[in-house]
């Protein structure tokens, strides 16, 4: 993976832009949130103080959403971008079960700054950024850190297994952004997917390829739990 600082992630405006327009150009975002709120409830359901790990928190949304699900959870949540956490810090500002870490993938594989574990661990568009052999090890990672009985869910892109199928996805999400966006943003916001395919940052691996990864890494119950073209919800659980 390119180095945090060296990719747009450490640019104060280019996260400003992405908080500013995510609605408007992630498809059916707010049906990504709720079904990661299902998931947790369903999977939390008679467990209680449950602790949540959110590894690329960006502003703290997702999190956000979780407390309606759960008031009285604990969360951590973890993201590179000084930006990013300032604008979660705000969002989530008052909360006293919230706490803040500043810390890359990176900095979690080779000098881990976490204590404890946690009962659900959720990532949102940030692990595609990852190589295949550093996704597998953040996997590991994760296994390690979530308590029996815990669940991992991930809400990233994924590749498509061929390459007629990534041309159609991209179409897509091309014409999902044209019909749902803000118009005054239309001509620049449906030139993202091209940018997504561009940027080298990006290293998404196939969504089977990473559901076998997780088989074999020891998490059960593994599967894909939505899919909406390239964008994906899956995840497994932690042996009781």
């Amino acid at each position: 993976m390119t180095g945090f600082i060296d990719s747009r992630w450490g640019d104060a405006a280019f996260s400003q832009g992405y908080r500013d327009s995510a609605d408007d150009f992630i498809p059916e975002r707010w049906k990504l949130v709720q079904t990661t709120q299902f998931l947790y409830r369903h999977c939390m359901s008679g467990r209680n103080g449950n602790s949540v790990l959110d590894l690329g928190c960006g502003d703290g949304l997702l999190v956000q959403q979780l407390l309606r699900v759960d008031p009285d959870m604990e969360a951590t949540l973890v993201d590179a971008s000084v930006d990013m956490l300032a604008a979660a810090r705000q969002r989530l500002s008052g909360l006293e079960r919230v706490h803040f870490v500043e810390a890359s993938f990176q900095d979690i594989l080779i000098d881990d700054p976490l204590r404890g574990s946690f009962d659900f661990i959720v990532s949102s568009l940030a692990i595609h950024h990852l190589d295949r052999e550093r996704k597998e090890a953040l996997f590991e990672y994760v296994l390690s850190r979530l308590k029996p009985g815990g669940m991992f869910v991930n809400v990233d892109v994924v590749r498509a297994p061929t390459a007629p199928l990534e041309d159609m996805y991209l179409a897509l999400w091309e014409e999902w952004i044209g019909c749902n966006c803000d118009p005054s943003k239309r001509v620049k916001l449906t030139q993202v997917p091209q940018q997504y395919r561009d940027n080298t940052d990006n290293k998404p691996d196939s969504l089977i390829t990473q559901l076998q990864a997780l088989e074999r890494i020891g998490f059960k119950d593994v599967d894909c739990y939505y899919k909406f073209g390239i964008f994906a919800i899956f995840g497994g659980k932690k042996d009781i």
